[in-house]
C-alpha cells in the first residue's frame, strides 16, 4: 500500500512540473526552477503536514471530524500572517509572512495547552481549541475591517483563500523544517495514539501518559499544520478528508493511518493544485481559482457523508 502511495505521489509530482496555465509540456528552465518546482514542493509539504495532523488529531480525540482548524492552530497561524501583512512587515521583509504565521501557530499551541490545564484530555483540548478558534476568527475579522486600503484588503483576502502559487524556493526552505519536524513528532506517537483510541483510562492502565501524548499531538500539529497555514494560507479540509478516506481501507488504528495520511495528503493537494491550473485551460476564467476554494468544495461533501454515517 505504501509503495502505491509513493508511486502515485511521484507521478503527481512529475505532472505538477509539466502542467501550467498555458498548457502541458516541459517548460523553460526559468519557469521550471522559479515557478513550478517551488509550487510543487510546497504543495507536497503542506499536504503532507495537514494529512498527518488530521490523522493524529482524529486518533487522539477519537473524533472523525477533528483537524487542525478545530484546535485553533490554523487560525492562530493565519492571524500571525495577517498581522505581518497589516503592519507592513511582509512588504519590508518577505520571509516575515511565513515566520509570523509560524510564530502565531506556536503561540496558539502554547495558549491551547495552557487553557486545557496541566493534564489535557480530549474534551478539554476540544473546548480550548473552540475558544482559541473563535478568538482568532474575531481578531482576523477585526484586522480585515481595519485594513488601511482596499489593496491591502484584497491582498489579505486572497491570501486567506489559500494557495501555493507565486512562492519561491526560499519560502519552501522556511516552511520545510517545522513541517518535517512536526510530521516526525506525530509519526512517533503511533503507539500512544493506539492506546488513546481505547479510552484514556485504558491508555493509563497500559502505562501511556495521556497528558504527554496530548502535548505531543498539540506540538506536532502546531509545527506541521501551523507552518503549512503560514506558507499556503487557508487551505482546509485536507486533514479532515484524507484519514476518513483511508480508514475504511486501512482500519481504525491511528498508528497505521499516520504515514499513509501524510502521503495521501501530499497527493491530494498536488492533484488539487494541478486541477486549478487545468481549470484555466478548460473554463472561461481569467485567473486560477484559489486552491483553498477547491479543497473546500472537495471536503464539504465528506462532511455530509461523515455526518450521515455517524447518525446511523
Amino acid at each position: 500500500m505504501i509503495r502505491l502511495f509513493v508511486l502515485g505521489l511521484a507521478l503527481l509530482f512529475a505532472a505538477s512540473l509539466l502542467v501550467g496555465s498555458a498548457g502541458v509540456g516541459l517548460p523553460a528552465p526559468v519557469i521550471l526552477w522559479q515557478l513550478r518546482l517551488p509550487r510543487t514542493l510546497l504543495a507536497l509539504l503542506v499536504g503532507g503536514g495537514l494529512g498527518v495532523s488530521g490523522a493524529a488529531l482524529q486518533g487522539a480525540l477519537r473524533n472523525p471530524l477533528a483537524d487542525a482548524g478545530l484546535l485553533g492552530i490554523s487560525g492562530s497561524a493565519a492571524l500571525g500572517a495577517v498581522i505581518a501583512f497589516y503592519w507592513g512587515f511582509a512588504a519590508a521583509f518577505a520571509p516575515a509572512l511565513p515566520l509570523s504565521g509560524m510564530l502565531g501557530a506556536g503561540l496558539g499551541a502554547a495558549a491551547l495547552l495552557a487553557l486545557a490545564g496541566r493534564a489535557p484530555t480530549g474534551p478539554s483540548l476540544i473546548l480550548a481549541g473552540i475558544g482559541l478558534s473563535a478568538a482568532a476568527a474575531a481578531l482576523l475579522a477585526f484586522a480585515l475591517a481595519l485594513a488601511p486600503n482596499p489593496y491591502a484588503l484584497a491582498e489579505l483576502t486572497f491570501w486567506l483563500l489559500g494557495g501555493v502559487a507565486d512562492r519561491t524556493l526560499s519560502d519552501c526552505a522556511l516552511a520545510a523544517p517545522p513541517i518535517v519536524l512536526g510530521v516526525v513528532i506525530l509519526l512517533r506517537l503511533g503507539a500512544g495514539l493506539d492506546a488513546l483510541s481505547l479510552g484514556e483510562e485504558t491508555a493509563a492502565s497500559l502505562g501511556v501518559s495521556t497528558a504527554r501524548t496530548m502535548r505531543g499531538v498539540a506540538l506536532g500539529t502546531a509545527l506541521a499544520a501551523g507552518a503549512a497555514a503560514a506558507a499556503a494560507g487557508g487551505v482546509g479540509f485536507v486533514g479532515l478528508v484524507v484519514p476518513n478516506v483511508l480508514r475504511p481501507r486501512l482500519g481504525e488504528r491511528p498508528a497505521v493511518l499516520l504515514l499513509p495520511s501524510a502521503l495521501a495528503g501530499a497527493a491530494l493537494l498536488l492533484a488539487a493544485d494541478i486541477l486549478v491550473r487545468i481549470a484555466v485551460l478548460v473554463l472561461p476564467l481569467n485567473a486560477e481559482p484559489p486552491l483553498g476554494v477547491l479543497t473546500a468544495l472537495i471536503g464539504a461533501p465528506f462532511l455530509v457523508v461523515i455526518a450521515r454515517r455517524l447518525g446511523q
